[in-house]
């Protein structure tokens, strides 16, 4: 079930939490950077893999932090060579990312999920139709998908059944 709750999703108590990237994204802005700045491992690691792979847009990637918290990465548009040009999410692979989503939770049985509204920040799509996508493909997803819709920075959301 998708919850759309408020608060500060730095203090979420999901297994995981999930954001939108584009490929080699230095990771500055929204909760990127804030996930940058707790987990500057992850930035890396995931240079290294966009480096080794070569990923597409609709692609996602799963990394655990020593503390094993766990963060996937949903590559929802190309990156670009300056870090200050935003490139706009591209729908299709949005709806790649969360039909992906949807089955890595099943084959890692991940209990509950939080994340921002997805591919909707600067540039981003209008998030009602990616609200739509996510209703359309984790609509069997088992466990609680908390969408922080209202950013309170410092206060613990209202997360039902967690």
């Amino acid at each position: 079930m998708i919850y759309d709750v408020e608060g500060d999703i730095m203090l979420t108590r999901a297994q995981v939490t999930v954001q939108s990237v584009a490929i080699g994204d230095p990771m500055t802005r929204g909760l990127a950077r804030r996930l940058n700045e707790r987990y500057p491992a992850m930035v890396e690691a995931f240079r290294e893999w966009c480096e080794s792979t070569n990923p597409e847009p609709g692609e996602i990637w799963l990394w655990e932090a020593t503390d094993k918290s766990q963060i996937i990465n949903l590559i929802t548009h190309e990156g670009d060579e300056d870090p200050t040009r935003l490139r706009r999410p591209n729908k299709i692979a949005v709806n790649r990312c969360l039909r992906r989503l949807a089955k890595m939770v099943a084959d890692e049985r991940i209990k509950s999920m939080a994340m921002p509204k997805i591919a909707s920040g600067d540039f981003g799509l209008d998030w009602a139709e990616v609200r739509g996508m996510m209703d359309s493909q984790l609509s069997e997803v088992l466990g609680p998908i908390f969408v922080y819709v209202v950013e309170l920075e410092g206060q613990v959301a209202s997360e039902p059944g967690m």
